[in-house]
């Protein structure tokens, strides 16, 4: 199944969830029974949970100094004042920069399904599975469909964002994000599916230019930005809103875009945020400490 029409059909055709064929075919595929697939997924649900605690209770600065204690900020602004959207937007946008710090403190991180966006999906999944009591079987299942939407944009788009910008890095793990929140709120197949595009459709174009070449800056504050991007498809596809352009034709649409962006706004630091004058500067005081 390497397209989002074939994994849509032989879910209708086999009366299975879209998590049910992947771990079969992934179990089998490494030779291993379903309970072990799903033991090894709950190593990296445990592992994006423990990366989010550690990321809460940290506030140390990267070398640059650019990040690493936003996260604490934020979580001070929410201890006196809520946030308008209330608290499971709290813990969204603080889980998904915590976890975005941690990976540039060099911590451990799951990358999903880059380091640059591990911040995402984690998120989503834990913020809320922890507001809506979701039990940890529902939450395994919810990370299988992300890692299988993520495992079909892949087939034609690589995710790095030197190869097609921050869209297929940041971009796909918001579509990954959204498809696995619809899965834990009990949406189907199609309602994941549109999920995924709808998130897509929406970053389609999105540069990767890494401020002084670093992973850091805007890298880290997407992650909170296109986690609650995610929720937004998530809502609309429950709803029984539809993209006008299936999943399928959005993941063309990404290929041909990364294809035409210029190289000098993929990771190369070379345009973009990157040659700002403040972006200049910077990079010219982190020189001086090398």
């Amino acid at each position: 199944m390497n397209s989002f029409e074939d994994l849509h059909c032989e879910s209708e055709r086999q009366n299975k969830r879209i998590y049910e064929m992947c771990q079969i075919a992934e179990a089998e595929l490494a030779d291993i029974s379903v309970d072990d697939f799903r033991k090894l997924i709950k190593i990296n649900l445990d592992a994006m949970k423990q990366t989010i605690k550690n990321g809460l209770a940290r506030c140390e600065l990267t070398f640059s100094g650019m990040c690493g204690a936003d996260c604490s900020k934020l979580q001070a602004r929410f201890a006196v004042r809520g946030a308008l959207f209330g608290r499971l937007y709290e813990k969204i946008t603080a889980y998904a920069l915590a976890a975005g710090e941690e990976n540039v403190r060099m911590g451990k991180i799951v990358a999903c399904p880059t380091a640059g966006s591990c911040g995402i999906v984690p998120s989503v999944l834990a913020a809320v599975s922890e507001e809506l009591q979701i039990n940890e079987d529902e939450q395994i299942n919810a990370l299988i469909t992300a890692g299988e939407i993520g495992r079909i944009i892949s087939n034609k788009v690589a995710l790095a964002g030197a190869v097609g910008g921050c869209q297929t890095e940041c971009g796909a793990a918001s579509a990954m994000s959204a498809g696995a929140l619809v899965q834990l709120l009990g949406g189907n197949s199609q309602q994941i599916l549109n999920a995924a595009a709808l998130a897509m459709k929406n970053l389609l174009g999105l540069t990767c230019d890494p401020v002084c070449g670093l992973v850091e800056v805007p890298c880290v504050k997407r992650n909170p930005f296109l986690a609650i991007h995610a929720v937004s498809a998530a809502e609309l596809a429950l709803s029984g809103i539809v993209s006008q352009i299936p999943p399928d034709e959005v993941i063309d649409a990404l290929k041909q875009t990364a294809n035409l962006m210029s190289p000098m706004l993929k990771e190369s630091a070379q345009a973009g945020l990157a040659k700002t004058k403040t972006a200049i500067m910077l990079e010219r005081k982190i020189r001086q400490y090398q």
